[in-house]
């Protein structure tokens, strides 16, 4: 018999995948086992879309927009699985930022290259939208645009702009939209934060959606091309299996693996959408520490801020007084004082709150205290309003009361597009 090396990759790949396409490729069991095996596992959309045997992208040439999260549950990068199976035509990459290997740093790519692994060609997607991106689109000659992307929750992470960028694209360059879910890993209980308004727009924030989501990318696809674009793409959309709202990453099964190099674990992601806010600052975020974004600090800065902070009692946190020194980015190789976020009730936390509350601290109990000359802090929470707020003395209970307004009416919107319980 002569078996090649990609007819055998492709199966071995199946039973990695999903119990079901064993099923169906090798006929090794019965379907009714395969599922009383998964049930009440989570499945990814990609999981899902494996074990149908692709057959929603059948006779397309497909290109996926993807990084190193595009992994299946036994870490196998899913463009190394597609590439090894003769039922799905894959024919380009799409990187994002950080890049497809992920090999960049923040606000970093990988430009255009020839995967070695794949040979396949893949395209920078970073900073490019609207026509740009499209001719990237028309050039790579595909038929139809995949996403598959680990988010982290926050409207400023920068993933789900890269998904409204390449669904808006794909619509100017008549291609067909495909987005393949998987979980928001800080949960979908609930949006939180203030919504950003439509003329404080960046690539941190294309749209006025709040800064805590609680959607996943499937529901922000639907979002997206329910309310936002000029005109909706056609998409198609792979959910989940297995999850619920309430569920943190750790229910899932799923390995970690870092969406962004700051992103290391599923920690992160739970303090990120509070804490990223310092990046406007001039105090360090935590970048270059184990702990990125869990430790922030300052020369200068001592105990007085954890004290402060503690005195608050926010709901499911306590604040450390932590010592550290960053081997990059702001006050690289210089020890400074700060705090570390220890969360002891992940339900109970609230992390937009939590990172306003520490803004107003660290203001009162450090007089070095600043705002990052180009206002940053405003493109990060979506208008000028906490930002003049704090710097008019407000309290964290003040400042978090003057964004309700705008986000129940964002909630009510969002409602309209959960596709989970």
């Amino acid at each position: 018999m002569n078996v090649s090396r990609r007819s055998l990759l492709a199966a071995t790949t199946a039973s990695a995948v999903a119990a079901t396409a064993v099923a169906a490729t090798a006929g090794a069991a019965s379907p009714a086992l395969a599922a009383e095996k998964d049930a009440g596992r989570l499945r990814t959309g990609f999981e899902r879309l494996a074990a149908d045997g692709y057959r929603i992208l059948a006779g397309q040439k497909v290109g996926f927009v993807t990084n190193p999260t595009g992994v299946t549950r036994d870490v196998k990068h899913i463009v190394d699985v597609m590439h090894a199976d003769e039922r799905v035509k894959l024919t380009a990459v799409f990187g994002p930022e950080h890049g497809f290997r992920g090999t960049a740093q923040a606000g970093g790519s990988e430009g255009r290259y020839d995967d070695p692994a794949t040979g396949l060609p893949v395209y920078d997607t970073y900073l490019k939208s609207g026509q740009a991106l499209a001719d990237v689109f028309t050039a790579s000659g595909v038929d139809t645009v995949v996403f598959d992307i680990q988010d982290a929750g926050a409207r400023f992470y920068t993933y789900i702009w890269t998904l409204y960028d390449c669904m808006e694209a794909a619509q100017l360059a008549g291609k067909k939209f495909v987005v393949l879910d998987r979980p928001n890993p800080v949960t979908g209980r609930n949006a939180y934060g203030p919504v950003m308004h439509k003329e404080f727009a960046t690539f941190v924030g294309r749209r006025e959606i709040s800064q805590a989501h609680g959607m996943t990318v499937t529901e922000l696809a639907r979002l997206f091309n329910g309310e936002y674009l000029a005109k909706p793409v056609e998409l198609e959309t792979v959910r989940m299996t297995g999850w619920k709202r309430r569920d943190f990453y750790d229910a899932s099964g799923l390995p970690w693996v870092p969406p962004s190099p700051n992103m290391p674990t599923p920690d992160t992601a739970l303090v990120y959408s509070g804490t990223c806010l310092f990046e406007g600052t001039n105090l360090s975020e935590g970048r270059g520490t184990t702990r990125p974004f869990e430790l922030l600090g300052a020369e200068d800065v001592d105990g007085r801020w954890a004290a402060a902070a503690n005195e608050l009692h926010l709901p499911g946190v306590d604040f450390r007084e932590a010592y550290f020194a960053p081997t990059f980015s702001k006050f690289q190789g210089k020890t400074i004082g700060g705090v570390q976020i220890h969360v002891r009730d992940r339900a109970a936390y609230d992390p937009v709150r939590t990172g306003i509350a520490l803004l107003v601290t660290a203001k009162k109990s450090w007089s070095g205290f600043a705002w990052r000359s180009d206002n940053w802090i405003d493109k990060l929470t979506g208008s000028t309003q906490v930002r003049t707020m704090i710097d008019a003395g407000a309290s964290t209970d003040e400042v978090v009361e003057a964004w309700q307004g705008e986000l129940a009416a964002f909630r009510a919107v969002r409602g309209r597009y959960l596709t989970y319980k």
